[in-house]
């Protein structure tokens, strides 16, 4: 039997209406607003009555110093797997997506940038994003740039990303050597960046000296863009939302989902740990650190044909309007889906 069928119907409604009314004040809920406002039809004691069945099967709790209660995570779970599985964007939210990808530069590290940032808009909520990882991304460019007494190794990723490094010339090596290294390099274009290097590799067996070091040189550059803190980053927008919700988070609660943003290896961590192949929503305990955090986060992937390229979402209190944050992670998603095959083909 499932869970919302053990709860039954009468409940669910009041878990649903607390849990809205909750969202859109603030405040604890008392039984007399859920019967002045939800429409249930039944009377304020019988929702009492359901509201106290409801705190003690896990699903309300009531701070000491109020009446009223607020949903815990549990209830909030309830409430989110009860929620339709494609709700609506409110129009205005609609136009704004449309905006900005019909204004969209075809650069998916920039336009992951811009998109972080209208889900935080439309949601008032902290945007985030993972681009895709660099190994699995072709090098579309792959140039040794002559600058005398040093070299700078440029490469150039599909989606926009963009790795350089400045090496001191090889000794004895001459502007011909240079070109010539370099048309050999470019049988790593249209490869991914871990094919690359492998390709680098092997072109540098036999070569001179000279050529052979710099093969290497430019074989490191693009392992060091795929290992570490280099390889993966998170792109956030709006965090200055989550500090308007001070008065419902405890001030040590934001210090840690703070601390968190700014450690990108941790963030990306939780980021892959709740992706999935649809919209996800984490809410509090669900996770260790959303729980540390007393957060939810809604996110989904974006794809390029069937290949998953990244992650999108936002970051926010529990007391979050669920409906409009999956609605408008959902269709971001899928724009930058569009977005993300046409750069592909």
């Amino acid at each position: 039997m499932s869970e919302r069928a053990e709860l039954g119907a009468r409940k669910s409604a009041v878990l649903r209406a607390v849990v809205e009314e909750y969202v859109r004040s603030g405040e604890p809920v008392g039984s007399e607003t859920i019967a002045e406002h939800a429409g249930l039809g039944v009377s304020s004691a019988t929702i009492r009555n359901e509201m106290a069945a409801l705190e003690e099967l896990g699903y309300l709790t009531h701070p000491h110093t109020s009446a009223g209660r607020i949903p815990t995570d549990t209830g909030y779970r309830h409430y989110v797997d009860s929620l339709p599985a494609h709700g609506r964007l409110r129009e205005a939210q609609r136009r704004a997506i449309a905006t900005h990808f019909a204004e969209a530069i075809l650069d998916l590290e920039e336009v992951l940038k811009g998109s972080v940032q209208l889900l935080s808009r439309l949601t008032q909520y902290a945007g985030l994003a993972v681009p895709p990882g660099a190994s699995e991304e072709q090098v579309v460019r792959l140039e040794l740039i002559d600058m005398g007494p040093t070299l700078m190794i440029l490469a150039i990723g599909q989606h926009g990303r963009v790795d350089k490094r400045i090496i001191d010339r090889p000794e004895g090596m001459d502007s011909g050597a240079v070109g010539e290294t370099e048309r050999r390099a470019h049988k790593a274009r249209g490869l991914s960046y871990a094919d690359a290097q492998a390709k680098l590799l092997q072109l540098a067996v036999g070569r001179p000296s000279s050529e052979h070091d710099l093969l290497l040189m430019t074989a490191d550059t693009l392992r060091t863009a795929t290992e570490g803190d280099g390889s993966t980053h998170v792109v956030v927008g709006g965090v200055a939302n989550l500090a308007d919700e001070a008065q419902t988070w405890r001030r040590e609660t934001l210090r840690r989902l703070f601390e968190t943003l700014e450690r990108e290896q941790e963030m990306i961590r939780v980021l892959h740990d709740v992706s999935t192949q649809d919209v996800k929503v984490t809410i509090g305990g669900e996770h260790p650190s959303t729980g540390d955090w007393e957060a939810s986060i809604v996110t989904a992937p974006f794809k390029a044909g069937d290949a998953t390229m990244g992650t999108i979402g936002i970051v926010g209190p529990t007391r979050m309007d669920y409906l409009s944050a999956m609605a408008s992670v959902r269709a971001v998603a899928a724009r930058l889906s569009e977005l993300a095959t046409e750069l592909d083909e």
